[in-house]
């Protein structure tokens, strides 16, 4: 029993971490908390960006720069072992997104990460929404 309580706890502080990160990377633009939340050797599976901290930094530095500060707005989020998946709605340019984000946690920082973009469409073939 002590065990399934840790691994609940190591998951509740895995979540705090990745939501501490996107509202401060993304939401706040404080790209200088970086190193605090994202490992050195990071790994990165979104082909528009190099794997390693620095890479993750200079990415950031320019692909969020022009976006205003804001909540990020978290719909979902779920955590299992060493990771943590979120979905979040965002705007680009004007435009609704669908965010799908898993993160892996290795020694309390952020050692590799997978996303997933979709624009939300306008008109859908069923009545669900994407949030």
């Amino acid at each position: 029993m002590e065990h399934l309580v840790n691994e609940r706890n190591q998951a509740e502080l895995n979540k705090k971490l990745v939501g501490e990160f996107l509202q401060k990377v993304v939401g706040d633009l404080d790209f200088k908390s970086i190193p605090s939340y994202i490992a050195e050797d990071y790994i990165q599976h979104n082909p528009m960006v190099a794997d390693g901290r620095q890479a993750f930094t200079d990415f950031a530095t320019i692909a969020f720069k022009d976006l205003p500060k804001s909540k990020v707005d978290i719909k979902r989020m779920i955590a299992e072992g060493d990771l943590v998946s979120v979905h979040t709605k965002g705007n680009f340019n004007g435009k609704d997104v669908s965010i799908m984000d898993i993160f892996r946690i290795e020694n309390n920082m952020i050692a590799e990460h997978w996303d997933v973009i979709q624009e939300v469409p306008e008109q859908s073939a069923n009545d669900h929404p994407m949030f």
